[in-house]
């Protein structure tokens, strides 16, 4: 008998440690400018993170107003996004027993991808495209559409407004879109959308507050859940030419990730950490009866036996060190937590905005506040369709990064 443990118990030994390890990644500089040290993560980074990084560059870029950098990392990830997604060996390969989900391509959670396709929406508008920001705006209640939860099943409010109001915009009706947003807002206890006001030429995006972040629960870390930070923010106000514009929190970007229900992954990495406990289970039970078995039994059949047991016990536990249950915590790191909007008119010329971000008390956050010029051009009296300008899209957020 003792002649067959010292292999199995060296084949345990390696597969424990296979299990462990992690290729060491390359150390970046770290210079403080997030999009600089968002490329050069993203240079470095694994195949499978790339569209996670750019996801996260493409955010701080929109943020700083550097479009053109976050219009190619979106258009690349939201590429990637629909690759990963698309059924073939890459996602097979994440729902074997002994492979880690994290080692797939990210393809985010819902409201990861969802948020994709929002910011991607926002510069299709402010491109004078917003044919294009509906069509993404309706592709992400769709992603939203698939929960297990049908309580919480497309109910993003903005994206549902911005679909009413792209329409209103093309000489639609919207008002359908307009009652789902309602409706949804409603169901949330959030604020409700006022009225759309078609020839509002300004068009500001707002969002306040830490978003999500994922982490491992279980005991086998087999869990996704997701850790939400209190916001300092509770809304914010936008003051104009003496005006000011109420900037509510119309979605909580926390409470969509932590509102959908299940996901089929859960019930895969469910499905994994039941095989390891019971494959755990058996390996500890033929060990011990070999262990017997070698002790007390007698004869050539008892030592056949305990040298039976002690592979099965030693195989099972191989088995068992070698299934990966670990939830994928891979996260959009730097999203916000409230998404809003509000629209207003603008005459041609310069305008000295004020932005204001309060807590919930109501009080000033005297160290956000945000001073900037909302530039509307006249009209190009030399074209056709002089009367008709392009909305002014304004993006403006409390986060750094």
């Amino acid at each position: 008998m003792f002649r067959i443990l010292p292999p199995l118990f060296a084949a345990f030994f390696l597969v424990t440690l296979a299990g462990c390890y992690t290729a060491p990644r390359p150390v970046v500089p770290y210079t403080g400018d997030p999009v600089v040290d968002g490329n050069a993560n993203l240079a470095v980074a694994p195949e499978q993170d790339k569209a996670l990084w750019e996801y996260r560059i493409a955010a701080a870029a929109l943020r700083r107003g550097q479009t053109a950098e976050a219009t190619a990392k979106l258009d690349d990830a939201l590429a990637r996004t629909a690759g990963a997604l698309a059924p073939g060996a890459q996602a097979a390969k994440s729902r074997k027993l002994f492979g880690r989900e994290e080692t797939k391509p990210f393809a985010g959670e819902p409201y990861e991808r969802i948020m994709g396709n929002y910011y991607r929406g926002l510069i299709y508008w402010r491109d004078g495209e917003p044919d294009n920001a509906r069509a993404l705006f309706r592709s992400g209640q769709f992603i939203d559409s698939d929960t297990e939860n049908k309580t919480y099943s497309g109910d993003w409010v903005l994206l549902d407004y911005l679909d009413g109001l792209a329409t209103r915009k093309l000489a639609g009706d919207g008002s359908d879109a307009l009652a789902r947003a309602r409706a949804s807002a409603q169901a949330q206890s959030r604020p409700v959308p006022p009225d759309y006001d078609a020839k509002a030429n300004v068009l500001v995006f707002a969002e306040y507050g830490p978003g999500p972040l994922k982490y491992a629960s279980g005991e086998y870390g087999e869990l996704l859940k997701f850790t939400v930070d209190k916001s300092p923010v509770a809304f914010a106000r936008l003051t104009v030419d003496g005006r000011t514009l109420e900037l509510p929190p119309y979605d909580d970007v926390s409470w969509q990730a932590t509102t959908r229900g299940g996901r089929v992954m859960d019930h895969i990495l469910g499905n994994k950490a039941v095989f390891k406990q019971r494959s755990e289970t058996v390996g500890d039970v033929a060990l011990v009866g070999a262990l017997g078995t070698a002790a007390y039994g007698t004869g050539k059949d008892s030592q056949n036996l305990a040298i039976g047991l002690a592979a099965v016990g030693l195989v099972s536990k191989i088995m068992s060190a070698a299934t990966q249950t670990q939830a994928d915590v891979r996260s959009w790191n730097n999203l916000p937590r409230y998404l809003s909007f509000g629209a207003l008119r603008l005459a041609p010329g310069e305008h000295a905005a004020v932005l204001t971000f309060h807590n919930p008390a109501g009080r000033v956050l005297a160290n956000r506040t945000q001073n900037f010029v909302i530039s509307v051009p006249a009209p190009d009296v030399t074209t056709a369709d002089a009367d008709v300008l392009g909305d002014i899209v304004v993006i403006r957020s409390d986060l750094d990064n």
